[in-house]
């Protein structure tokens, strides 16, 4: 059977899918303010505006009904009840649209488009208010509102998005790009008829003279229009709410919703009187201007947790993509649910300040998942729900930068921060060594290798080294990193694979995780350089057979090997002597010794000893210089039944040594025998 065969069988033996229970976290975060709140007076105008705004408007006029064309009403169905995954985004998208027309309205005033009403003297709020008698929410902005036949184009005409052509004509313009406005697919105003059986818009444009108007509909297909001309410039939208959904007619749950989705608009948010936004987008300050005290809120707030952070990496880039970052490495050590590969990733998805989700699992690679924070792009597609995001190259993209800057500052941050470094290593070495094994890029699991420590057998006990420190200390000729698994490095040290290794004075890396080999294999190469166990270089380099006044001669040798090969049979593959051996009399190799004690550790217990050996095709190696080897050979002749229990039982030894047996206790048998007749003349 060749190498490459014994491998395969190996590796294929030893695959296993693992299983952690998933754990549900909790979806809502803590918010934890960051600020102070506002003035007194400032929160008194605010009510009184509340209750100016929330005021029973006059309407006059006859009403005139308009029906939607019948692709229109088909569609008005399929937004309201299977667009959207959960029914409280329709809190966030009505908030959006709120302040999209603030936004409007500020705009134009520093243009100087118009004619617009320039003098009155607004506060831009976003006021909420609730009733769970009347089963009413009430949303009202103080924006840019609409003309007649602007709620007629933007509410009569699903997917035309008012934003989105605000946005172009201001391009075309050659003035300021609106970069805070929101909207994009004129779909998010028909979520409100997941929850409502009734919705009634009153709005007055801020060009002079403009009547307001309500536009009314209980999304049946049809909509009504009337002339209110009481009506305060801006939009007020009233929501007549199912009966199964009063619960968004609730104080607190509005609340929560909103600090899930809008906390961060552009504009304050005020529920029944009280300002609801309190933290600000910290990612998108200056990161020069942003203290530790701001940083450790923020973290509290997006972590949902009680630590502070460790490290932070707020950056900002328009190259190749526009995004605003800003990344929490966690102070604490991960717990058990951290670790599985079930949890939830840590960062939420933003764009324009208007989160879109709170666990983008596909920003960040699934290793990286103890990292907290946000990331806003305007550059990422969004379906037309703005809740999933469309696998494309842009994702992929994103998703690469960003690791690709992650791995980047913990590189600085190694090299640069040794201690505070090494102990984020000591408590999440676990993710570094996962993302290698899980990664199929061979990039990425050498950039991700730049950051892993282990000991060498050139440093005294307790310091560790670097894979590329160790890449640059390697002598001339020598194209292998060598690694040796071992419990402790007492083991490492006294491992009969490190003998040769340590006689010629090459550095072998130690390994002390149990995990460390799998990772080390995955790896395969750094920088050209192959990454190979001790284990698998005694096994490939090629030796002639040694004789020396210390050995046997080369005929005992060959008599030996043919002896022990009808001895063991079937258990080993191949029966040699080796030089490389010293204080140890014996060894066994196999092809590939992380694969092996991988699929031992896995699926031994469902084959047979025969069929264990005939996958794993050990070889045997013995010291031919060693007392006992020296011995047994004597025994052969001399007593053959002694002979036979002492070869088994330094097979079984080296198996021992070698990782390859999972319960010790089989030895047993054989052990007691070898001691029975060992004393058998005492």
């Amino acid at each position: 059977m060749s190498g490459g065969v014994r491998v395969s069988r190996i590796l294929g033996a030893a695959h296993i899918a693992g299983r952690t229970s998933r754990v549900a976290l909790s979806k809502n975060c803590l918010a934890v303010s960051a600020f102070a709140r506002e003035q007194q007076s400032t929160n008194t105008v605010s009510l009184e505006l509340a209750r100016k705004f929330s005021a029973e408007t006059a309407v006059q006029g006859e009403a005139t009904e308009h029906e939607f064309q019948a692709e229109t009403r088909m569609l008005l169905d399929i937004v309201a009840k299977s667009l959207y995954s959960e029914k409280e985004v329709f809190i966030r998208e009505l908030i959006s649209n709120a302040s999209d027309a603030i936004e409007k309205f500020r705009l134009l005033q520093l243009s100087g488009d118009g004619p617009m009403d320039l003098t009155t003297d607004r506060v831009h709020s976003i006021f909420i208010t609730t009733d769970k008698a009347f089963r009413t929410l009430t949303i009202q902005d103080t924006g840019v509102g609409m003309t007649k036949q602007e709620m007629i184009d933007n509410l009569g005409t699903i997917a035309r998005s008012g934003s989105k052509a605000f946005m172009q004509q201001f391009k075309d313009g050659n003035k300021v790009e609106p970069k805070d406005i929101i909207g994009q697919f004129g779909v998010g105003f028909y979520s409100a008829f997941m929850v409502a059986d009734k919705i009634e818009v009153y709005s007055k444009s801020s060009i002079e003279s403009s009547v307001g108007h309500l536009w009314s509909s209980d999304g049946s297909g049809k909509y009504s229009m009337q002339e209110c001309k009481d009506a305060e410039p801006g939009t007020k939208i009233i929501l007549t709410l199912k009966p199964e959904d009063a619960e968004f007619s609730d104080e607190n749950n509005v609340k929560d919703i909103i600090k899930k989705y809008s906390n961060f608009v552009g504009s304050d948010v005020t529920l029944n009187g009280n300002k609801t936004n309190q933290l600000k987008p910290v990612w998108l300050l200056d990161p020069k201007e942003v203290d530790e005290e701001t940083h450790a809120d923020f973290y509290r707030y997006c972590a949902n947790a009680f630590d502070k952070p460790r490290f932070t990496l707020h950056y900002r880039t328009d190259a190749p993509m526009d995004i605003r970052a800003l990344l929490y490495f966690p102070e604490n050590k991960p717990g058990m649910f951290e670790t599985s590969r079930e949890g939830e990733a840590g960062v939420a998805l933003y764009c324009r300040k208007v989160m879109i989700k709170s666990k983008a699992d596909n920003l960040l690679p699934k290793w990286l998942r103890f990292v907290k924070g946000v990331v806003d792009s305007e550059d990422i597609p969004l379906n037309l729900s703005r809740e999933l995001l469309q696998d494309s190259s842009l994702i992929r993209k994103l998703r690469q930068v960003l690791t690709n800057r992650v791995l980047r500052y913990l590189q600085e941050r190694s090299r640069k921060e040794i201690k505070s470094y090494m102990d984020f290593y000591k408590d999440y070495s676990f993710f570094l060594k996962e993302g290698i094994v899980t990664s199929n890029e061979q990039y990425e699991k050498e950039e991700i290798a730049k950051l892993l420590r282990f000991e060498c057998s050139s440093l005294p006990s307790g310091e560790t080294i670097s894979i590329p420190e160790y890449a640059d200390k390697m002598k001339a000729g020598q194209r292998d990193i060598f690694y040796l698994t071992a419990p402790s490095r007492q083991l490492a040290e006294n491992s009969p694979y490190f003998e040769s290794l340590k006689k010629s004075g090459t550095e072998v890396l130690f390994c002390y995780e149990p995990y460390d080999e799998l990772v080390l294999m995955q790896l395969q190469q750094f920088d050209k350089k192959n990454v190979t166990s001790v284990e698998k270089e005694m096994r490939t380099v090629g030796e002639e057979t040694v004789v020396t006044d210390e050995t046997l001669v080369l005929k005992d040798q060959t008599d030996l090997t043919d002896w022990v090969k009808v001895t063991l049979g079937q258990k080993a593959a191949k029966i040699k002597t080796t030089s490389k051996l010293e204080s140890h009399p014996c060894v066994v190799t196999v092809e590939e010794m992380a694969a092996a004690r991988h699929f031992i550790k896995t699926q031994g217990a469902n084959f047979s000893e025969e069929q264990r050996y005939t996958i794993l095709a050990p070889q045997f190696e013995m010291n031919p210089a060693h007392p006992i080897i020296k011995k047994l050979n004597e025994l052969r002749s001399s007593n053959p039944q002694l002979a036979i229990l002492v070869t088994e039982q330094l097979f079984a030894n080296s198996m021992v040594s070698a990782g390859l047996v999972d319960d010790p206790r089989t030895m047993l048998k054989s052990m007691n025998e070898l001691l029975e007749q060992a004393l058998e003349k005492h």
